[in-house]
């Protein structure tokens, strides 16, 4: 276990963060250690079709589940790219159970008619998923929501939906969702709030590989709204913006607010980055991300990197 400074890319991951606890580690924690007088959840993104029957077996979505099961949390959460949906939800089924909460959001690869009417269906009326407490605005009632546990606000926004259509070209924080992320966020009570999205509000490289992807296709396309989007979070102290998209991982504080891309959960499908899940734990005064990264072979996650997400 070594304190962040080891390394002239880990000295500037978190430029301007002075309050974050970093851990780098080989090793995962405890199995099954679920944290006192508090929760963890789960986050994973763009596993695509490598949850399929073809890619069930060790090395792909299959063993990042494993290992999730294996520290403990109480509900997985994936910013999107998840097509086809219906084998995410399987191996999720497989490896937990058929009562685990999975809470999908929509990603630029879920615009196939069968994977949104899924999506839609898993959620349907806007309020089928578990402690739901806002559905989406309408035309996109059943592919936003907002849900609480215990002391977190969860905020699953659709980056897609334009006020018309829940599934529009390009990625941006239209004044439909900008206004209802506003109203959800004023009306929230919990000290902690994350907001889910797809595509990052700023791409940034690859964490260990240094790889970057989506540099200028991601919310950065449209400045304007993605800084008013970001300013709305700071002003509301949201603990954290956690996306998908990339299938880069990184951590940076901005502004106020931090961003954890999440990477990409499929395994060996994708050996150029390193198959990554992130693990957050939420206590009474603090929360804290863990980021897991697999080997070469899409199994062994370990501990990566750690942080401290604070409330100030």
């Amino acid at each position: 276990m070594v304190l962040i400074g080891k390394s002239r890319r880990s000295q500037t991951l978190f430029l301007g963060s002075v309050i974050a606890i970093l851990v780098f580690s080989t090793s995962a924690r405890p199995s099954g250690q679920a944290p006192e007088n508090g929760f963890a959840f789960f986050v994973a993104a763009d596993v695509r079709e490598y949850a399929g029957a073809k890619y069930r077996g060790p090395g792909y979505f299959l063993s990042a589940c494993e290992t999730m099961k294996r520290l403990g949390g109480e509900f997985l959460v994936s910013p999107g790219d998840i097509d086809p949906p219906q084998p995410v939800r399987d191996v999720i089924t497989q490896v937990f159970g058929a009562q685990f909460p999975w809470y999908p959001g929509v990603g630029n690869h879920d615009f196939g008619k069968a994977d949104l009417a899924w999506i839609r269906r898993y959620n349907q009326g806007g309020a089928s998923l578990p402690s739901i407490v806002r559905m989406g605005p309408p035309g996109a009632e059943e592919t936003m929501y907002a849900f609480d546990h215990e002391n977190a606000h969860f905020v699953v926004i659709n980056e897609y939906f334009n006020g018309k259509s829940d599934h529009a070209s390009g990625g941006d924080i239209s004044d439909a969702v900008f206004f209802w992320l506003n109203e959800d966020l004023a009306a929230n009570l919990k000290p902690f709030v994350f907001v889910f999205g797809h595509e990052p509000a700023y791409p940034l490289p690859d964490m260990d590989t240094g790889k970057e992807r989506h540099e200028e296709t991601s919310l950065n396309r449209n400045a304007k709204h993605r800084d008013r989007m970001w300013k709305l979070l700071a002003q509301y102290k949201a603990t954290a913006f956690i996306c998908g998209h990339t299938h880069t991982a990184s951590a940076k504080k901005i502004d106020g607010v931090w961003q954890l891309d999440t990477g990409h959960a499929r395994g060996k499908g994708d050996s150029s980055i390193p198959s990554t899940f992130l693990r957050v734990v939420v206590m009474n005064e603090e929360a804290r991300f863990e980021i897991y990264r697999s080997n070469g072979k899409g199994v062994d996650y370990r501990l990566r990197l750690s942080g401290l997400l604070t409330k100030d």
